[in-house]
Parts: structure tokens; C-alpha cells; sequence
């Protein structure tokens, strides 16, 4: 059985974590969206497949959620991006961007990564301004 090998891109600030507004769904309870988007540089990693990851505590509960997969290109670079759907039971803590592959990663080089919640929460005085506007 092949091993995954996961490594650390970025740790996301708890000010852009706590902004996403939490849906409820039928299926998966309440969800908490994030546009995330990286552009990685990985030596020794050519042609091979990666997966981007979000992995978060929610109560004392480690957990992962795929965001995308691609093979990295002859130049040892990668565009990963998509929408990471987030399960929420209780509160998401210690949200952080990872990358999996199946060979040890040498070295990472973030050229940028970005992630932002996809329908910020609303406050009580965005809907009072609102309200009173119209």
C-alpha cells in the first residue's frame, strides 16, 4: 500500500475563517464554504500527481476535505484551486491549506495562495443599512 505524504502550504487566519456564513444543508448539516487557490513550485515533483487539502479541528475532531487534484507540470509548478464544503458541527479551528502527494515533496514554494469564504456572514447593522436604504 502506497503512503501519502502531506505538506504544510499555509495556515489560514482565524479573521478569514470565521467571515464564512454557515449553510445548512439536508445531507451534510451545516457547511461553511471557502474559494482557496494556490500556485505551487514543486522540485523533484514532475509530472506527478497532488491533491489540495483543507484540514481543520471542529470541537476536538480532526478534519480533511478535498479541494483539488492535478498533475504537476514538466516545470515543477501547479495551479490548484476549487471550493472547499467544510462540515461544521460545532466550530472550525485551526484551518489550514495542505498538499498531498505520493512521493516525499522536497521542497514547496508558495508563489500564492488565497482563501476566502465564498458568502461572507451577514451582521446585524449590514442588514439595519440594507433595510434602511431601500
Amino acid at each position: 500500500m502506497t503512503q501519502a505524504h502531506d505538506k504544510l502550504i499555509g495556515q489560514v487566519p482565524e479573521r478569514i475563517v470565521e467571515v464564512a456564513r454557515l449553510q445548512v444543508t439536508p445531507y451534510e448539516g451545516r457547511v461553511a464554504e471557502y474559494n482557496v487557490a494556490t500556485w505551487l513550485q514543486l522540485p523533484g515533483l514532475a509530472n506527478l500527481p497532488v491533491s489540495l487539502l483543507i484540514n481543520y479541528r471542529d470541537g476536538g475532531k480532526r478534519r480533511e476535505v478535498a479541494v483539488d487534484h492535478g498533475k504537476v507540470n514538466a516545470h515543477s509548478k501547479i495551479l490548484l484551486s476549487g471550493i472547499a464544503r467544510l462540515p461544521v458541527k460545532q466550530k472550525i479551528e485551526d484551518m489550514q491549506v495542505r498538499l498531498r502527494s505520493a512521493v516525499p515533496t522536497q521542497s514547496l514554494v508558495v508563489e500564492e495562495l488565497f482563501v476566502q469564504a465564498v458568502e461572507p456572514a451577514r451582521k446585524d447593522n449590514d442588514q439595519v443599512l440594507a433595510s434602511s436604504q431601500g
